[in-house]
Order: C-alpha cells, then sequence, then structure tokens
C-alpha cells in the first residue's frame, strides 16, 4: 500500500489542501480566492474551501481558457513532487476532448480569441470558416 493510499484511508482533507497538494495553484491563497471566485466547483455544486474531498469526486477547475475536470484519486494535506501529485487525480475524458477541442478553436483564430479591436479582412474570413466548420459538423 502506498503512502498515498494510507493517507487517504486515515483523514479527511479540505479542498483548498488538496487543490495546492496536487499542484494546480502554487499557494493556498491562490486556491481559496479561485473557490471563492467560482472558478472550482465541486461535483457540479459551487465549492467552498473547507468543504472535505472524497474519493471519486469531480472537481472543475477553471483557469484562464482553460478547463479541466478531475475525478479524485486520493487524498493528500501534504504538497510533494509533481509525479506523486498526479496520483492523486485522473483527468476525465471528456476534459481532455473539450481541452483539445479548445485548443483546435485557439489555433484558427492565430492564437487570439478575443480582440481588443475590429477584426481585418483575414481575420473575418477565418471566423466566417470557424462557424461553417463548427456549425456543418451538427
Amino acid at each position: 500500500m502506498s503512502k498515498a493510499e494510507k493517507q487517504s484511508e486515515s483523514q479527511a482533507v479540505r479542498l483548498d489542501k488538496w487543490l495546492w497538494a496536487a499542484r494546480f495553484f502554487k499557494t493556498r491563497t491562490l486556491c481559496k480566492e479561485a473557490i471563492d471566485g467560482g472558478k472550482v466547483m465541486y461535483n457540479n455544486a459551487k465549492g467552498k474551501a473547507a468543504r472535505n474531498v472524497e474519493m471519486g469526486a469531480l472537481i472543475t477547475i477553471r483557469k484562464g481558457w482553460e478547463e479541466v475536470t478531475v475525478e479524485v484519486k486520493g487524498l493528500s494535506e501534504q504538497r510533494r513532487g509533481a509525479p506523486e501529485a498526479q496520483l492523486l487525480y485522473a483527468e476525465t475524458k471528456e476534459s481532455i476532448e473539450k481541452r483539445e477541442r479548445r485548443a483546435v478553436e485557439h489555433k484558427s483564430f492565430g492564437g487570439r480569441i478575443m480582440a481588443d479591436h475590429k477584426p481585418n479582412k483575414k481575420e473575418r474570413r477565418d471566423i466566417k470558416q470557424l462557424k461553417r466548420d463548427i456549425f456543418s459538423s451538427f
């Protein structure tokens, strides 16, 4: 039995501590701010920093344009190396597919999703082509 499995059986871990231990954020303060700001969902409900994390729970984390949904596989209060942190969760297949689609959309706009200016002729053509591609798949 590994250390992570032993820890998961014996203790309850707060959501902010788990996110920090799983290396989604650098500090617990950033975890708490993300949770309070509505960027973290716990089992499709708004997360709370003091909520205890359970095995098998789905956690959705939004950072900038990226959104990741992970399933809790282990519990830990201690921040360890990245290889050990990755054992605490597994990203869902739907989340991986969604991120890949989002990356393709992002590249098709030349790396820009929202511009602070009126689109030029090439950008308008790219937008029209993307809309055709999206709506032709339905």
